[in-house]
Order: structure tokens, then sequence, then C-alpha cells
């Protein structure tokens, strides 16, 4: 069973200092990343810089494309216009059916703002309690979504493409 985790960090370049203790997590086998991407939202910006972790992740990762959708929804759709937030609503109905539902994406929003950033992780075999200690020492803070094998496939289907 995959995990989509967002952790959010009360800074903007704290989510992207993860990346390197979360290879190590890795090696120690604490975690296996499947996809990984982050936020950075600085204060005096209007919208976030996201990144996807390419160096963590291996052949199971989702395109980019997964993420963009999922940070469009989050950050962006009040400035989409209507034909393209009404595809995004579309894919987005896609996304309910695999657990990340509109309470999922109206609490990132709420908790994900300028001057902050977050980690977003798609793993399996997580100890959270050890991934959370090697974060850095200021405020990490976890939204979860668990999604089951099935939806994990679906996942998958909606963005092979």
């Amino acid at each position: 069973m995959a995990t989509l985790t967002v952790w959010k960090f009360d800074s903007p370049a704290s989510a992207e200092q993860v990346e390197h203790k979360l290879l190590d997590l890795q090696k120690q086998e604490l975690i296996r990343v499947v996809d990984a991407a982050v936020v950075s939202w600085a204060t005096e910006a209007k919208k976030p810089r996201t990144k996807q972790l390419t160096d963590l992740v291996g052949a199971g990762a989702l395109s980019g494309s997964f993420w963009g959708l999922l940070f469009g929804l989050i950050f962006l759709m009040p400035l989409l216009g209507a034909a393209v937030g009404a595809a995004a609503g579309a894919l987005g109905g896609k996304l309910a059916d695999v657990g990340i539902d509109d309470d999922f994406i109206d609490s990132v929003k709420s908790q994900v703002t300028r001057g902050t950033s977050a980690l977003f992780l798609l793993s399996q075999d997580e100890v959270l309690d050890r991934v959370k200690e090697a974060f850095p020492t200021e405020h990490a803070e976890l939204i979860r979504s668990n999604l089951d094998r099935e939806q994990e496939a679906r996942l998958r289907e909606v963005f092979a493409s």
C-alpha cells in the first residue's frame, strides 16, 4: 500500500532540505520513496515554486503531470480560466477516486501558505516516527492520505498517458 503524505514546514526552504535526509532513510530501509515533490512559498511570492525530486525516485515514479495537476488544484485553481478549470475539475474527480478528495486538497491549501513549504511524498514501508525525527528541528506537520493497492493502480492509470 502506498501512502501519500504531505509534510508542512514553517519556512520556505525546509522542505527542500529534507531530500538528502530521505536518501539516508531509504538506505536505512526506513522508507521507500515512490515519488516526491516539494512546494516552497516565499513570503513575498504571489505563488509557490514547485519541484519534483527526481533523485529520490525509481522506476515506479508517477509522471510530472500528476504533480502538476495536484499542485494546480491546490494552489492555482482560482487563477485558471473556466475551460482549464473544467478540465482540471474532471481530472480532480478521478483523483477523488484514489483518495485525494476535496477535504484533502482544502486541508493542504489552508495550511501550505506564504512563508511555508511542503514535502509531498508517495512512499511505501515508511516508519513515520523515524522519518519525522530526521526532518529539520523546526515544526513539521503531517497531513496524510493512504492509498490502497487498487487506488494506487488507478492513480497510475490516470497518469499513464
